[in-house]
C-alpha cells in the first residue's frame, strides 16, 4: 500500500523517439546536471502550468493586459520572488518564459553558480549529502526554488567537513 499521492507531477512527450527533442534534452540534462529526464520533465511542467495561467487570466479579462494583470498580481510576484521573472516584467511575459529559466531557480544550478560545486553535479552531490545550507536551513533536495532573497545565504553548513577552505573538494576561492 503507497500512501500520499500517487499522481504524476509531469507529462511525458507525445513523441518518445524524435532526435532533434532527444539531443536538446541531453544537452539540458548536462548543462543543468540533472539526474534523469523526469526532473526535465517537470521542470517543463511547472513551465507549461505557469504559461497556461497566464493565459487563463489574460482570457479571462478578454484580452486587456492591464486587468489581467491586476487579477494576476500575486501569481506574477510569486515568479519576481522566485526569479523566474524580473521585476518590471508583465503577465505577458510569462509566455516567453523557457524552461531553462525554470531550471536557473534550482538549488542545484544556484548552488553551482556560487561555487559550492566544481560541476552542477557535484553541486547536486552536496545538496543531496546534506552539505548545503540556504539561510542556515539545510535543504536536501536539489529541485529546491530559491527564492531571490535567501539566494545570497546559499552555503556550506557550517558542521560539514567540506566548511574547511581546506578541504580537498573545494574549488579555489569558495
Amino acid at each position: 500500500m503507497t500512501t500520499g499521492n500517487s499522481t504524476k507531477r509531469y507529462e511525458t512527450p507525445n513523441h518518445p523517439y524524435q532526435g532533434e527533442r532527444i539531443a536538446q534534452e541531453s544537452d539540458l540534462l548536462g548543462r543543468y546536471g540533472l539526474k534523469n529526464k523526469e526532473e526535465l520533465w517537470r521542470a517543463q511542467s511547472e513551465l507549461r502550468d505557469y504559461r497556461r495561467e497566464a493565459r487563463r487570466l489574460i482570457g479571462d479579462a478578454q484580452g486587456d493586459v492591464e486587468v489581467a494583470g491586476e487579477a494576476g498580481e500575486e501569481f506574477v510576484d510569486r515568479l519576481r520572488r522566485y526569479g523566474i521573472l524580473s521585476e518590471n516584467d508583465g503577465i505577458t511575459e510569462v509566455l516567453s518564459l523557457d524552461v531553462t529559466d525554470v531550471l536557473e531557480r534550482r538549488l542545484q544550478t544556484v548552488a553551482y553558480r556560487k561555487g559550492v560545486g566544481h560541476t552542477p553535479k557535484q553541486a547536486r552531490q552536496f545538496i543531496v549529502h546534506g552539505h548545503v545550507t540556504v539561510d542556515d536551513a539545510r535543504v536536501t533536495r536539489p529541485s529546491y526554488q530559491v527564492p531571490t532573497a535567501e539566494e545570497d545565504f546559499v552555503s556550506f553548513d557550517e558542521t560539514s567537513p567540506l566548511a574547511d577552505e581546506l578541504h580537498p573538494e573545494r574549488a579555489e576561492g569558495q
